[in-house]
């Protein structure tokens, strides 16, 4: 499965912070935004990966993350001169995916809680038909809403509805079949001009091909497209990190322990790169191996 980082927009939420700058590199706390969903399709394994944003920003993307060889990936740019919903991104896309299926991220999206990489590898796993996420939030008109029965089943979903029918609200990270790319080519735009992952999402359910992994207690997903919102998961991240000693979505962790790069590349990283505390946490972390690295596998790498 390949994977597509969605980080174009003008992030006018974010006026004036981002009138020069993407808004997927402003920094959450240590580090810039778009590491986060980075290390989410990470995480699942992927490890060929396309970042979409406008021409004015691309250049910049590639600068920070080059063609992704550090962290064992290859990485990929194209362009979105205008933002026209979601679901473009698979047909800026589609020469990328080719036959496979693809994941999508988006690129002001944190998550973090335990068995993540199990549920996004789980998603990935999946032979065909697609995976949505899906969280529990107070204020469910906001978002894209799933309504599930009593098996957890989807039975339907709407994109911000006036009178929500659950309080689950579709996250910011999709998995699917090769399906997406023409069922994306078919759907018409919205009353906004937009082609609507919503509409995507909801083909899939009308096949009987939709699944929905719920991210309940214990997980915490973050949307930093505000200036509120930017400032509470640069906080979340700060206290987890500082409470716990672990770093989330540090890049070259999860390369080492999702096997993608060996310690001596770690160490390479955090000698050229990180004269500071990033730095130093890398280096401690592989002096530490091999033993934290075995002690609980994919469930210390799902908790970044």
């Amino acid at each position: 499965m390949k994977g597509i980082i969605l980080a174009g927009g003008t992030g006018s939420r974010l006026f004036p912070s981002t009138l020069a700058l993407s808004k997927h590199l402003l920094p959450v706390y240590d580090k810039p935004m778009v590491f986060y969903p980075l290390s989410s399709l990470m995480l699942a394994g992927i490890r060929e990966i396309l970042l979409i944003s406008t021409p004015r920003d691309l250049p910049s993307f590639q600068r920070l993350l080059g063609d992704g060889s550090d962290w064992g990936l290859s990485l990929h740019y194209a362009e979105q001169p205008i933002p026209k919903g979601l679901a473009e991104a698979f047909l800026i896309g589609r020469s990328f995916i080719g036959a496979d299926g693809c994941a999508l991220a988006l690129g002001d999206n944190v998550f973090f809680g335990a068995e993540f990489s199990g549920r996004v590898g789980r998603a990935v796993r999946r032979s065909a038909g697609a995976t949505i996420f899906a969280y529990r939030v107070r204020d469910p008109q906001r978002y894209g809403v799933v309504t599930l029965d009593d098996n957890d089943r989807v039975t339907g979903i709407e994109e911000k509805p006036a009178r929500p029918r659950s309080n689950w609200a579709v996250t910011g990270i999709y998995f699917y079949d090769n399906q997406v790319v023409d069922i994306s080519a078919s759907i018409c735009p919205s009353d906004r001009g937009e082609l609507e992952i919503t509409d995507v999402n909801k083909v899939y359910l009308d096949r009987g091909q939709l699944a929905v992994e719920k991210l309940a207690r214990g997980f915490a997903w973050l949307d930093t497209g505000t200036p509120d919102g930017l400032l509470d998961a640069g906080e979340f991240v700060r206290t987890i990190e500082n409470r716990q000693g672990l770093k989330i979505a540090c890049l070259e962790e999860v390369a080492w322990r999702q096997g993608f790069i060996d310690a001596e590349a770690v160490l390479r990283l955090a000698h050229q790169r990180y004269p500071n505390s990033y730095g130093d946490y890398l280096r401690d972390l592989v002096s530490s191996a091999p033993a934290e690295r075995t002690l609980s596998g994919t469930d210390t790498v799902a908790d970044r």
